[in-house]
């Protein structure tokens, strides 16, 4: 999981930041800088990313499927 962690760390972002302010606005909730601008957001997407991407393999198919997710 470390090595996980520590990929995601290096990888741009995989959000667009003003959706995710419009959203959080959207619910009457103010944005914390560091939830947009941290790391954890990237690494919780990637995390679930690398879940599908897993499942989609085991199943003998390198196209990822809502399903996978």
């Amino acid at each position: 999981m470390a090595k996980k962690k520590a990929a995601a760390a290096n990888v741009e972002p995989l959000y667009v930041k003003s959706k995710i302010r419009e959203y959080l606005k959207s619910k009457d909730c103010n944005t914390s800088s560091s939830v947009i601008d941290g790391d954890k957001l990237n690494a919780r997407i990637i995390e679930i990313l690398d879940r599908a991407i897993d499942r989609a393999k085991k199943n003998g198919r390198k196209t990822v499927k809502p399903r996978d997710i």
